[in-house]
C-alpha cells in the first residue's frame, strides 16, 4: 500500500474510533398519570364488553352494517389516505438521513480534443466529463498533432472519486435518531386518524339508525293523530265537539307531519356523512332504513397507566419529544470541528487502448478539517432554541396524557349518567303511553275534554323523544370512550426502524 494510501487507511480509523454522540441521550420524561380512573369505581355497565377486537373494535356492537362501513374506512377514506402518504414520506426521510454515514463515490470521464497556434494560444477546444464529490488531480495522457504553426492536442481521462465525512460527534447519528423518531409519530398520527375516522363512523351511523327510529315514531305518531281527528271530527259533527277541537286536532296532526319530513332532510344528511368518511360520493351510497338492538356496550377498563401505551396521540406527542432531544445533540454538534475525507484514483492517456494501463494510471487522497472560531454567539442560541423547543414537546406531551384521562372520565361518568337517566325515561315513557291511552277511552264516553287527550299525546311524544335521545348519547359516548382508551391499538405497533 502507498503511504499516502496508508495515511487515508489511518485517518479513517482515527475517525471511527474518535466518532462519539453529544447531546442528552433521550429518556422520557414523567407524565401526570392516575393511579386509578375515579368515575370507573362503584359502577357496573349494564352491557358489558369483554374486550375490545384491536383490528374491528366495532364489532363489539354486534351490527353487520356497521361492520361493512367501517371495513371501507381504513382502505377508502381520504383523511386516513393522507397521513398514510406522510407517514411513507417520514420513513424515507430516514432513509436519507441514514445514507450520510456513508462515503460518496462518483465517476468522472473526460476527453479533450484542443488547437494551438503558435504566437496566438488556443483555439479552439471540446471537453466532456461527469463527478460526482471528492476532488480530481494528476496529469493526463496526451497526443499532439502538428500542422504547420499550429498543434493537435487529445487527452483521455477515467477516475472514480470519493468522498467521505465522518460522523466524529455524532450529528447525522442525531439526526438519524431525530428522524427515525418523527417517522415513528407520523405514523401513530396513522393510527389516530384511523381511529378518529372509524369512530366518526359509528357515531354518524348510530345516529342515522337513530333517526330512523325518530322517524318511525313520528309515523306512528301521525297515525295515531289521523285517528284522533277523525274521531273529534265526528264528534263535531254530532255536535257533541267544538269546531277549535277539530281545529286543534289539525294542528297537532300538521306538527307530526312537519317533523317526520325534517327527520328526513337530518337522515340524508347522515347519509351523506357515511358516504365521505368512506371515500365515495353520497350519491354512490344507500342505507336502508333499518331497526337496531338497543344494547349499549361499554369497552373494558384497565388501569389508568396502561394509557399511555394505548394512546396513538401520546405515543405520537412522546416520539416528537424525542425528536426534540435528539435535536439538542445536533446542535451541539456546531461546536465541534468537521473532518472531509477524498480520494480519488483513475488513469489518463493520450488514447484508448493504452487508458488503463498501470502507467497510466493516477491518484490522489486528502483531509480537510474545518471549524467556526467566531459566530456571534449563532450556535449558543441554536443550542438554547433547541432545549426551548424539546421544553415545548414535553408540556405538549403532558397536556396530550391529561387530555386524555379527562377524555376516559368524561365518557365514564356519562355512560354512568345516561344508563340512570334511560331508565327512568323508559319507565316516563311506558307510563305516558299508558296515560294516553286512558284519557282516549275517557275522552270516547265523554268524561274528560280533547285538551286533556291532546296534553297526553304531547306528552308521549316528548318522552318518546326523550328516550331516542338519551339512546343516542348512550352510543355516542360508548364510541367516544373506545376512541379515548385507543381503540384496541398499542405503541408496540410503531415501526421499529
Amino acid at each position: 500500500m502507498r503511504p499516502s494510501l496508508r495515511r487515508l487507511a489511518g485517518w479513517t480509523a482515527l475517525a471511527a474510533l474518535a466518532g462519539c454522540t453529544v447531546g442528552p441521550d433521550y429518556h422520557r420524561p414523567e407524565a401526570p398519570v392516575s393511579p386509578r380512573f375515579k368515575e370507573a369505581a362503584g359502577w357496573a355497565p349494564s352491557q358489558p364488553a369483554d374486550a375490545i377486537d384491536r383490528g374491528a373494535w366495532w364489532s363489539m356492537f354486534h351490527d353487520a352494517a356497521l361492520d361493512q362501513l367501517e371495513q371501507r374506512v381504513a382502505t377508502s377514506n381520504q383523511t386516513v389516505a393522507e397521513y398514510e402518504a406522510a407517514y411513507r414520506q417520514a420513513h424515507q426521510v430516514v432513509a436519507e438521513a441514514r445514507s450520510s454515514l456513508f462515503p460518496t463515490v462518483g465517476v468522472d470521464a473526460d476527453v479533450t480534443h484542443s488547437r494551438e497556434s503558435s504566437g496566438i494560444g488556443t483555439t479552439g477546444a471540446t471537453g466532456a466529463g461527469t463527478s460526482t464529490g471528492g476532488t480530481t488531480s494528476g496529469s493526463t495522457g496526451t497526443t499532439t498533432t502538428s500542422t504547420g504553426g499550429s498543434s493537435i492536442r487529445t487527452s483521455y481521462v477515467g477516475e472514480l472519486e470519493a468522498s467521505w465525512v465522518p460522523d466524529l460527534w455524532g450529528k447525522v447519528r442525531r439526526t438519524i435518531e431525530s428522524d427515525k423518531a418523527l417517522a415513528q409519530a407520523s405514523a401513530a398520527d396513522l393510527a389516530n386518524a384511523r381511529l378518529a375516522a372509524q369512530g366518526s363512523l359509528a357515531e354518524d351511523y348510530f345516529a342515522l339508525r337513530v333517526l330512523d327510529e325518530q322517524s318511525r315514531l313520528y309515523r306512528d305518531t301521525v297515525a295515531d293523530y289521523q285517528k284522533f281527528l277523525t274521531l273529534t271530527t265526528n264528534q263535531f259533527k254530532f255536535g257533541t265537539q267544538a269546531r277549535s277541537a277539530v281545529i286543534t286536532a289539525q294542528t297537532q296532526l300538521y306538527g307530526a307531519q312537519a317533523s317526520l319530513i325534517d327527520v328526513g332532510v337530518r337522515r340524508s344528511a347522515m347519509e351523506h356523512a357515511i358516504a365521505v368518511l368512506v371515500g365515495v360520493p353520497p350519491a354512490a351510497l344507500t342505507i336502508a332504513p333499518a331497526s337496531f338492538a338497543r344494547d349499549v356496550p361499554v369497552a373494558p377498563v384497565d388501569v389508568a397507566s396502561s394509557l399511555l401505551e394505548r394512546r396513538p396521540d401520546i405515543a405520537a406527542a412522546e416520539r416528537r419529544m424525542a425528536s426534540a432531544n435528539a435535536q439538542i445533540g445536533v446542535a451541539v454538534s456546531a461546536y465541534y470541528p468537521s473532518l472531509t475525507l477524498s480520494g480519488d484514483y483513475g488513469s489518463g492517456a493520450s488514447s484508448l487502448g493504452s487508458l488503463f494501463t498501470s502507467a497510466a494510471s493516477l491518484w490522489s487522497v486528502g483531509a480537510e478539517l474545518a471549524d467556526t472560531l467566531i459566530d456571534f454567539g449563532a450556535r449558543r442560541a441554536q443550542v438554547r432554541a433547541s432545549r426551548a423547543a424539546y421544553d415545548e414537546s414535553v408540556a405538549t406531551y403532558r397536556q396530550t396524557v391529561l387530555t386524555a384521562f379527562q377524555g376516559v372520565e368524561d365518557e365514564l361518568s356519562a355512560l354512568h349518567v345516561y344508563q340512570q337517566e334511560q331508565d327512568v325515561l323508559l319507565h316516563t315513557e311506558s307510563s305516558a303511553r299508558q296515560a294516553v291511552q286512558l284519557d282516549t277511552n275517557q275522552y270516547r264516553e265523554g268524561t274528560v275534554d280533547y285538551t286533556t287527550v291532546i296534553t297526553a299525546q304531547a306528552t308521549a311524544l316528548a318522552a318518546s323523544q326523550n328516550v331516542l335521545t338519551v339512546l343516542q348519547e348512550r352510543l355516542q359516548s360508548s364510541v367516544l370512550l373506545v376512541e379515548d382508551l385507543g381503540g384496541g391499538w398499542s405503541a408496540d405497533q410503531l415501526p421499529k426502524s
